[in-house]
Formats: C-alpha cells, structure tokens, sequence
C-alpha cells in the first residue's frame, strides 16, 4: 500500500522595508458602493492641544493657563486613523474565523491565569 502525499503549496512572506504593524483600539467602516467591507481603525486618546497661551508670572516663569487651541481642549478626544482595509466577502468571512480562534485561544489563556491567580491565592491564604 503506498502512502501518497497531499498536493502542497508553499507561501513565502515578504515583508515591505517600510512594514511597521500599528496600534488599534478601535474600527469604523461599512461597505464600499462596490459591496465590499471597508475597515478603518483608529487608536483613540485626548486630544494634544495646537497652541497653549500662559500668563508669564512676576518672576518671569509660566504662569496660569490663559487660552487653549482647540478651546475645548479637555472635553475633545482623537480617533487617529492610521490604516484600513478593504476586502470582498470571502477575505472578510476568512478573517471572522481566524479573528474566532484567535479569540478562543485568548480566552483560554485569560481563564488559565485567573485560575493560577486564584489558586497562588488560595496558597497565601492556607500559607498565613
């Protein structure tokens, strides 16, 4: 009995000199007029200020803040969009399975430190 091996294809991965993999937390997107899945994400922070006035003090150091650019500085945030993509069904459907595993594996490794953090302290506790 012969033991024929499966067809193969082998995928080498080139890498762009400019590759650098961003922070995300954060996607917005919909669908393109063409029906396909646009995803942009964003990291989400405060926002910086563009210009800052300060008093200057008798002494000649900074002194109280007088007027900021934007004038609602503190109640602004940033959605800062880096990058997006765009992909038909199949790519998107693919990347809703890989997105699961990848998830599930999370949680298995999420409950599996709970539980070492549980039981290091139920150690301390029969320990003291």
């Amino acid at each position: 009995m012969s033991h024929q091996r499966k067809p193969e294809i082998n995928f080498n991965y080139i890498y762009n000199y400019n590759y650098n993999p961003v922070y995300a937390n954060g996607v917005q997107g919909g669908f393109t007029p063409r029906g396909e899945l646009v995803a942009h994400f964003y990291q989400e922070r405060p926002a910086l200020p563009k210009e800052l006035t300060h008093e200057i003090s008798p002494e000649g150091g900074i002194g109280a803040l007088v007027e900021s650019e934007p004038k609602n500085l503190n109640g602004t945030m940033v959605r800062f969009i880096e990058t997006g993509i765009t992909m038909n069904f199949q790519t998107a459907a693919m990347l809703h399975a890989w997105l699961g595993e990848q998830l599930g594996q999370m949680q298995a490794i999420m409950k599996a430190q709970q539980e070492f953090m549980d039981g290091g302290a139920a150690e301390a506790a029969q320990e003291g």
